[in-house]
């Protein structure tokens, strides 16, 4: 018995041990990080129509960096409104994620119009939200969601890495705590941000050979803000079900679910600024953190735990709303 003992204590030492050296090489071998202050640098942010890239779009102007604001819409009015209120530093690019001819295009545009540092980062930032129950979504929503939110990423990351790891610099990519909170009607998007996720933690550990840092952005709930959330009638979903689906979720909880939802997307953050803050801090920070949750006090303590609770506590929370009680009992109602 004494035995075991002294053989659990060595084994206690050396581990600690090792932690600890493992940590003192860490510190040793650090390489300075030469944080630009914008000038000489430039940096590509997709979606600058509206929301998170708009206003990222004008920080980094007034930075000093040179800003290649992709927009789906150049001539549309969120553009307009981009270019009027920057300086010269600031170019708008037609940039639809999920064509590849826009984004070589854009490529193009980006190495011809490069300041002598070259393209310091680039933030996947374009994407679009839904909601539906799985069953009252087609393969095409799916589809649509993924192309924009994920391929769309992954499309522009590819392109420009060159670009980016030239400069040793960043790339960061715009999640969601719905990459890692399921819930009720959440389901393409969640597949969506979920693959942005592990695309972006594989690029990561790839990345860091090169001195390139991945973040990661994880808003919480930011509708309000951005006006991101897609906003549609009970009748509008009643619409694109077939009789089968029209018997099994009758109009009355489509209906519930609908002021559910969108009540629940009202009382979020009324500003981007802890968002916008973030990602300035993943573009310009020394040492920019893998990822950045951002919710509210109260979320952000479940948002921690959720990780460790087994399954079955975490699906037990859904029967806390009152939403959800009530989906189960109107259900097949007539």
């Amino acid at each position: 018995m004494n035995h075991i003992f002294l053989i659990g204590q060595i084994i206690g030492i050396f581990s600690v041990s090792a932690v600890l050296i493992f940590l003192l090489a860490k510190l040793v071998c650090r390489q300075p990080v030469i944080v630009p202050d914008g000038h000489g640098y430039a940096v590509l942010i997709t979606g600058c129509d509206s929301g998170f890239g708009h206003q990222l779009a004008r920080c980094l102007d007034h930075k000093g960096f040179v800003v290649f604001a992709g927009c789906l819409c150049p001539e549309g009015a969120g553009a307009l409104s981009l270019q009027s209120q920057s300086s010269r530093n600031l170019k708008i690019l037609k940039l639809d994620v999920t064509s590849d001819h826009d984004v070589q295009q854009a490529k193009k545009t980006v190495q011809e119009n490069l300041p002598e540092r070259g393209l310091w980062a680039v933030v996947n930032n374009a994407g679009i939200s839904d909601w539906a129950e799985i069953e009252w979504s087609t393969i095409e929503d799916f589809h649509n969601m993924v192309d924009i939110n994920l391929f769309g990423s992954i499309r522009t990351s590819i392109a420009f890495l060159p670009l980016v790891r030239a400069a040793k610099g960043r790339m960061v990519f715009m999640s969601s705590i719905f990459s890692f909170f399921y819930c009720l009607n959440m389901g393409a998007y969640s597949v969506s941000k979920r693959g942005v996720e592990a695309f972006a933690d594989c690029l990561r550990v790839e990345m860091a050979s090169f001195g390139v840092k991945v973040s990661i952005i994880q808003p919480g709930n930011f509708g309000r803000a951005t006006n991101i959330v897609k906003m549609k009638t009970a009748y509008d979903i009643w619409e694109k079900l077939d009789d089968d689906r029209k018997q099994r979720f009758n109009q009355q909880y489509i209906k519930l679910a609908n002021e559910y939802f969108l009540s629940t997307t009202k009382s979020g953050f009324k500003d981007a600024d802890l968002v916008i803050n973030a990602m300035l801090h993943a573009v310009t920070a020394a040492n920019p953190k893998h990822r950045y949750l951002l919710a509210s006090s109260m979320d952000m303590c479940f948002f921690k735990l959720l990780p460790f609770l087994p399954t079955t506590l975490t699906d037990a929370v859904f029967t806390l709303s009152s939403m959800y009680n009530k989906r189960k009992e109107m259900l097949y109602a007539k």
